[in-house]
């Protein structure tokens, strides 16, 4: 695969991962906001602290959580410069594994790009620290298995 191609597929890939991590948004800003409109529509009540109307306060608090630290991880995406060229297993590299095809950048999990299985990881996951700094052509171990790596861009 010439080095463009493996840009446009990287971009490819990212653009998967951006447009999964938007839908979660999105789908937690909805989520927030019936929370929201759950506990205006409750029939005004004298009592402030209605228990109904705490419940989805308290509903539309957690959906803001959990909107923050996924806006954290959009940012954390933002990070990652297309125009390099990795050549070793880091943040920002696709790694393709006699295993499976990984993408690190934020936990993801598991998402299609041109009929291929990619799975977008954290540089925390265990998977990520066993080749962490390593080569196309090297090999690791994994949870007993011997993994070689294939290509690393």
């Amino acid at each position: 695969m010439f080095r463009m191609d493996k840009r446009l597929l990287k971009k490819k890939i990212f653009d998967a991962c951006f447009e999964q991590q938007v839908e979660k948004i999105r789908n937690i800003e909805t989520a927030m906001s019936d929370a929201q409109e759950s506990a205006n529509e409750d029939e005004p009540s004298k009592d402030i602290y209605d228990a109904s109307r705490m419940m989805m306060l308290g509903k539309r608090d957690m959906y803001a959580q959990q909107l923050q630290s996924e806006m954290l991880q959009l940012e954390t995406l933002h990070k990652i410069d297309l125009t390099v060229g990795y050549e070793k297993v880091e943040f920002g590299a696709v790694a393709e594994t006699s295993m499976q095809k990984v993408f690190i950048s934020i936990g993801l999990g598991k998402f299609m790009v041109e009929n291929e299985t990619y799975f977008a990881i954290s540089p925390k996951v265990p998977f990520f620290q066993a080749m962490r700094g390593m080569k196309s052509g090297d090999t690791f171990v994994f949870r007993g298995e011997k993994i070689k790596i294939l290509n690393v861009y």
